[in-house]
């Protein structure tokens, strides 16, 4: 594909304390484009989002991250949000006294600008996510994930990306606690906000559940901290069908 990319990680390595946990990540992510991150636990697969996101607990070590061709690893995590970066979290937090539709204003606001959260166009944007979410009016006057079920979290998360529409969405086990009919709402709910734009979409999972809706353009496999392997949505279903112990002998048998 011609064009530079939205996001180019070149031999990434980070670690929290005295582990290392990344040991290599080279990641190349086009705009419009959907990718996939799979592994086992304790591969790196979240340590992947929180380093981009900019969480203090991990220390980059090695390696340059560019969103844009601008230089991720010197911002603050705010400021890697305001350029862009939206992160949907595995286990989202309540905030008991903040209003949902409150919320999505001021973000829409924070990222986008004042204008952008007023008038008739947020109104009918809010309405068009909700309604393909299926969440009901009545949600916008609930508190932030206080009390909502798994799947409503999600959806809130998917909702306030497509509101704020990022450049690159990180979703981190964003299919967890789902189930089909959730797992395909979200998946449009994707769709409907990287396909046919400049943004991105990297998804960080376990299972194909959610990839066979969303279908990725590249699906990257990470074991010990590196991305061993790389294909396009078939592999989804060769590890789903082989599991990660064939990734691990098809790499040692290519070295």
């Amino acid at each position: 594909m011609s064009g530079s990319p939205l996001l180019k990680i070149d031999g990434l390595k980070a670690s929290i304390g005295d582990i290392e946990i990344l040991k290599g990540i080279d990641l190349e992510i086009m705009p419009g484009e959907v990718h996939a991150v799979m592994g086992r636990n304790g591969s790196g697969k979240s340590t992947t989002a929180h380093v981009l996101m900019g969480h203090p607990d991990y220390e980059v070590t090695d390696g340059t991250v560019d969103l844009e061709g601008n230089d991720l690893l010197e911002m603050e995590a705010y400021e890697r949000a305001r350029a862009g970066i939206f992160l949907s979290f595995q286990y989202p937090h309540s905030v008991p006294g903040l209003q949902v539709g409150n919320f999505l204003r001021r973000s829409v606001a924070a990222i986008r600008g004042e204008e952008e959260a007023k008038g008739s166009e947020f109104r009918n944007q809010l309405k068009q996510g909700m309604e393909q979410l299926g969440l009901d009016r009545s949600f916008l006057s609930r508190y932030v994930n206080d009390g909502f079920s798994g799947g409503e979290k999600k959806r809130f998360e998917i909702l306030q990306m497509m509101l704020i529409k990022p450049k690159l969405a990180i979703l981190d086990e964003t299919d967890s606690g789902l189930d089909i009919d959730g797992i395909r709402t979200v998946a449009e709910g994707v769709d409907a906000a990287i396909r046919g734009t400049q943004s991105a979409a990297l998804i960080i999972t376990h299972y194909n559940r959610i990839l066979e809706h969303v279908k990725p353009d590249k699906i990257h496999v990470l074991i010990d901290g590196k991305i061993v392997m790389s294909g396009g949505p078939e592999l989804a279903n060769q590890l789903e069908e082989k599991g990660y112990d064939w990734v691990e002998k098809e790499v040692s048998g290519n070295e």
